[in-house]
């Protein structure tokens, strides 16, 4: 019997007051039965649109079906026939603006909960006893993936699955790249991100880590000395970029991308810390994406009194709706039309306030955007023991410096085309290395085109 109810299952989660003081995950999942009666809201919609939505084309109104039907591992065997990361994307991808914005049930009520159902079913799948993995026959080919995030791990699990001696080269001491050291414990237990990695491991992934490529080994060396005829450049974008306003050098600020990476992966929240960070009493996070919303949730939980300060308006916020809805419930406070202009210190050089300038929006320009402008002589100060710059980051220019041939963008993202190619022969690039700063689901898409294209140059020399 379908499920025509305008509202979606809700999503169990910890009440708000006592997870601000933990960095277990906040949403608990569904149960059975709250995924079964989900599941049957789905129309099953011949032209699919909401996988239309997907960027790698996960066959979503077959996966609901089984899902409807309580066949839960065929629902999981639908998924990972495009997806090398369901228990991850299932949690971190926006899904409100890809496959959940498509679908049908969203015209006159809430669409069908596509990303929790996908959570729920590779949860379930993960619970069970690891069944063996047969590896596939050896194609005789071999090819490197630099950087072990999102489309490192999407790229190394489709040439796998095709046969290819894969090799992860990790510049980090664990694997995951930005789903380890980037996204908070309480949104993405590292639990599943190793677990993930375990699955493309079982398939004959390699991963070597404290590779830092470009230092430790060049790409020239890789094709020329250990005979990888093809290697995919997945190396991210994790060079945090600054405003250059006076006190950014002062004692006590940060970027987002060293304090999170501190908490994540160095665990530097932990009382026994032997890298201790600290948040302060008063800490105030610049910036309005998701990362800004990571930061300043994993501040609140260390202690302190937050501020987010954006210079834009809510409704302009980056950030998934889901995560500013959380963070307020938290306690973080927003301030909106506020740029900062100045960090002032104590008499120790350390932070002890911003001095933000308010704004107001313009008229829209010929993009139909509106531009944050200042308001003459409008300033605040905000007491604050710690700052924490989260304005976006770049790809870093190592492998562009000591890779010849390599071309790049002005800013300092990887020239490649729409499979991948970048200007030298044999080397492929995707993610936030080529685009900036982007999704995980994104990056995921651009290591599977890459890998096809890949499978394809390999094969055809």
């Amino acid at each position: 019997m379908p499920n025509m109810s305008p509202k979606r299952n809700e999503m169990p989660v910890q009440a708000p007051d006592v997870r601000n003081k933990n960095f277990s995950e906040v949403a608990l999942g569904y149960t059975e039965e709250q995924a079964i009666d989900e599941a049957k809201r789905c129309l099953g919609c011949k032209n699919s649109p909401c996988r239309g939505g997907c960027p790698v084309q996960i066959d979503i109104p077959e996966f609901i079906s089984h899902v409807a039907e309580g066949e839960f591992e065929e629902a999981y065997n639908v998924i990972t026939r495009s997806s090398s990361l369901p228990a991850v994307c299932g949690r971190v991808c926006p899904q409100e603006n890809q496959c959940e914005c498509k679908c049908v049930r969203g015209i006159k009520g809430e669409s069908v909960a596509i990303g929790r159902l996908e959570r729920f079913v590779a949860d379930r799948h993960n619970a069970q006893p690891a069944a063996p993995v047969e590896k596939p026959v050896s194609n005789g080919h071999k090819a490197a993936v630099i950087g072990s995030g999102p489309s490192g791990l999407a790229c190394a699990g489709d040439l796998a699955k095709k046969g290819y001696d894969v090799t992860i080269f990790e510049a980090l001491h664990v694997a995951g790249g930005v789903l380890s050291y980037g996204i908070p414990e309480f949104r993405l237990p590292k639990s599943i991100v190793a677990k993930e990695i375990d699955g493309l491991k079982a398939l004959g992934v390699k991963v070597e880590t404290n590779t830092v490529v470009g230092k430790t080994v060049s790409i020239q060396e890789l094709m020329e000395d250990e005979g990888f005829e093809s290697i995919f450049i997945g190396s991210g974008a994790g060079l945090p970029r600054f405003m250059n306003i006076p006190g950014e050098n002062l004692n006590g600020v940060y970027s987002a991308n060293e304090f999170l990476t501190r908490i994540n992966l160095m665990k530097a929240y932990k009382p026994d810390s032997s890298t201790p960070v600290q948040a302060g009493k008063k800490a105030v996070i610049v910036g309005g994406g998701n990362v800004a919303m990571d930061a300043a949730r994993c501040a609140k939980r260390m202690g302190a009194d937050v501020t987010i300060v954006y210079r834009r308006t809510e409704k302009e916020l980056p950030a998934r709706a889901e995560e500013v809805e959380h963070a307020k419930e938290e306690g973080i406070v927003f301030k909106f039309l506020t740029n900062p202009t100045e960090i002032k210190s104590d008499e120790n050089g350390r932070v002890r306030s911003i001095i933000c300038q308010q704004m107001e929006l313009s008229e829209p320009d010929a993009s139909g955007r509106a531009k944050p402008v200042p308001i003459e002589g409008a300033f605040i100060e905000i007491e604050s023991d710690c700052i924490i710059m989260s304005i976006g980051t770049s790809p870093n220019p190592l492998i562009k410096s000591t890779t010849e041939g390599l071309e790049t963008q002005k800013w300092g993202g990887i020239i490649a085309d729409e499979d991948g190619l970048t200007s030298k022969e044999g080397v492929y690039a995707g993610g936030d290395a080529v685009t900036g700063a982007a999704t995980v689901i994104l990056a995921m898409g651009a290591g599977k085109k890459a890998a096809a294209a890949m499978d394809k140059y390999m094969t055809e020399k």
